[in-house]
């Protein structure tokens, strides 16, 4: 193992020197936090695709291949859909409102402070994203090193952590772009061809597996249409996907370069179910799915190519783990402190916002790392974090972006009673039952509609600083939105 090990420690030594050049040129606040709104097609391209697809699309997309064949693509294949369409539909719009969080675009949209409310939402959501990458190390590590858990997500996290908090998103976009590659040439050029020529070749995994595992609707209607209401939905609101579109440099890179992303993401869908149905060959019977892919690599792949398959796996992670901690950072400097600290004290002193920033990823980076130690089931987490996200905030911000009659009171009613619905739905049918999302949403969708009719139209001066963001005709976002009515 000694050269795989050689290959791990280059690439996590890497990442931090990609860390300490991304502060060098992270002078400003948009820097910063949006890689000063300047990447173009290939970069975007490559470091949405990373984002992602994390942990959850990487292992657990094998590991929904192993229990289920090919029907096991449509988890990460409803992400890609998602990516497309908010890449086709709504990222040129997105990418010329020049915000830096999605309630900022709340306010601008509905002229008032809808920010706080829907800012906890957002953060719960990008804390457990966070989370849940986190957690992933361990597994990881575990193959690499027979290492403790809890030393396995320290370590892992402490590196995200690190770079993140010294670079910003400059940083995090070197080292995403990176983290592509890897994942490209370890996944989809290695992994998948190794994998299926081990199992004899698609002939010889229809032989010994039942028609099930070929049946592309397997999985289940019902399935599928959770992932499609969670992922492709999810996918569309999501602060960790907006801070992205947010660094695209314009209206063409953000629409054409997601496309791409979108369309890798379908790829890499397909790709994990089949490593998951070539591994159910290789090893019927091990005690998890999600054990499928650590397995496969560790037995199958000669050295060298095994340890470029697990810095592949550790990308993914690293990836979408960077992702959603500067994305909760940047809501809860953003979207809450900087907001509850205006209210107590108005006018403050000017700060550092670039240390102001670092200092919250490093924050709410020791807050992830104690949170993944003390947690065990990601799936818990993750199911939590979209729900929540779904629930609480699909129907305002679509609904802002689609329909002119949505009012802030509609706004902060659907946030309010499609999280709580959420929540009390969870409580009583448990956390993985479809119910809470299904019946959060149609309450938050209810509440908007009925508390937006009953309330007075937004004012056409808000509407009309709305309409100019949206063309692109206003480069800066005013420091106090215009209020709904005076």
């Amino acid at each position: 193992m000694a050269v795989d090990y050689t290959v791990i420690v280059v690439y996590l030594a890497g990442m931090l020197a990609m860390g300490w050049w991304g502060m060098r040129r992270a002078k400003s606040k948009s820097e910063f936090l949006v890689a000063g709104r300047r990447l173009g097609p290939a970069m975007y391209s490559g470091t949405m695709a990373a984002i992602v697809l994390g942990g959850a699309s990487t292992i657990g997309g094998v590991g929904l291949g192993y229990k289920y064949g090919l029907s096991g693509a449509w988890m990460v294949f409803t992400i890609g859909l998602g990516l497309l369409a908010l890449s086709v539909f709504f990222s040129a719009r997105i990418a010329r409102l020049k915000v830096y969080t999605v309630s900022e675009m709340l306010d601008l949209r509905y002229g008032g402070r809808a920010g706080v409310i829907s800012g906890v939402v957002m953060w719960a959501y990008t804390l457990m994203l966070a989370v849940t990458s986190t957690i992933a190390y361990a597994t990881i590590f575990d193959v690499l090193f027979d290492m403790n858990r809890t030393l396995a997500i320290v370590l892992g996290g402490s590196i995200v952590v690190a770079y993140s908090t010294l670079g910003g998103m400059w940083s995090i976009t070197l080292t995403d772009m990176v983290q592509f590659v890897v994942k490209t040439i370890g996944v989809l050029l290695l992994l998948l061809p190794i994998a299926v020529v081990k199992a004899g070749g698609f002939s010889g995994m229809r032989a010994k597996l039942p028609t099930s595992y070929f049946d592309p609707l397997g999985i289940g209607g019902e399935t599928i249409f959770t992932y499609v209401l969670i992922y492709t939905f999810g996918m569309l609101i999501g602060q960790d996907i907006w801070q992205r579109v947010f660094t695209a440099r314009d209206d063409r890179t953000a629409k054409w370069g997601g496309t791409a992303s979108g369309t890798y993401c379908l790829v890499y869908a397909v790709a994990g179910s089949v490593i998951g149905t070539a591994a159910k060959v290789l090893y019927p019977k091990l005690a998890s799915p999600d054990d499928a892919f650590a397995t496969i690599v560790k037995d199958e792949l000669p050295i060298g190519v095994r340890g470029l398959v697990l810095a592949a796996a550790l990308a993914a992670v690293m990836s979408t783990s960077s992702g959603a901690l500067i994305a909760c950072a940047t809501v809860a400097n953003n979207d809450i402190w900087s907001r509850l600290r205006g209210m107590v004290r108005p006018g403050g002193e000017e700060h550092d916002e670039v240390r102001g920033n670092r200092v919250f990823i490093l924050i709410m980076g020791l807050a992830v790392i104690g949170t993944a130690i003390a947690l065990n089931n990601v799936v818990e987490a993750l199911t939590v974090a979209y729900n929540l996200l779904v629930g609480g905030l699909l129907v305002p911000i679509l609904g802002g972006l689609l329909w002119k009659r949505g009012t802030v009171q509609g706004a902060l009613a659907a946030v309010i009673v499609g999280g709580a619905a959420v929540i009390g739905l969870m409580a009583g049918y448990g956390i993985l039952a479809n119910e809470p999302v299904y019946y959060g949403l149609l309450a938050s969708l209810a509440a908007y509609l009925v508390v937006s009719l009953a309330t007075r139209p937004t004012d056409e001066r808000v509407l009309a600083v709305w309409r100019d963001r949206l063309a692109g005709r206003s480069p800066e976002l005013p420091s106090e939105p215009v209020p709904a009515h005076q």
